[in-house]
């Protein structure tokens, strides 16, 4: 795809969003059963839920701009996920994989962070105000989402690693 406008970056960035939330309903689940801690377990299992309504918030942009996901795939999720999904394999201590799980997600979360919140903006500067609401209830959610995992490292996960 040609980039010539804002416009066209935040087609291209929509499409982007939309190969990393489909990659990561793939991969959550993974994650999910990988985890020892329950309260991990049930982190990643609502973060699945919720992703795959941000995935349906991006189709709703999509319609919205009378455009289709196409066949852009998030070279960064993909990545990322690889990432994790070594995490799932390691055959090692259960603490010390639930940490790295943690890790690896907050890597995820970090970048849907930047990503939405520079789509928010895209969104707001080209005058598409419903499409940036949306954006912006999912960029609040990835967040609330990256806290929780945090406060779950630090309040259990990390020390039981450190044992």
């Amino acid at each position: 795809m040609k980039i010539n406008t804002l416009s066209d970056l935040y087609l291209e960035q929509v499409r982007d969003m939309h190969s990393c939330e489909r990659q990561i309903i793939k991969g959550l689940p993974k994650m999910a059963k990988a985890a020892s801690n329950p309260d991990l377990k049930k982190a990643f299992e609502h973060h699945l839920e919720q992703t795959k309504i941000h995935r349906d918030r991006l189709d709703q942009i999509l319609k919205m701009m009378d455009k289709t996901a196409g066949r852009k795939v998030c070279a960064a999720a993909a990545g990322l996920i690889e990432e994790a999904e070594e995490v799932v394999e390691n055959e090692g201590e259960e603490d010390a994989r639930d940490a790295g799980l943690i890790c690896a997600a907050q890597k995820l979360e970090h970048y849907e962070i930047a990503s939405y919140g520079c789509l928010r903006t895209y969104a707001e500067m080209l005058d598409r105000g419903e499409e940036a609401k949306l954006l912006e209830k999912t960029l609040e959610e990835e967040k609330h989402a990256d806290v929780a995992l945090t406060k779950l490292a630090v309040a259990v996960i990390n020390d039981a690693a450190m044992a």
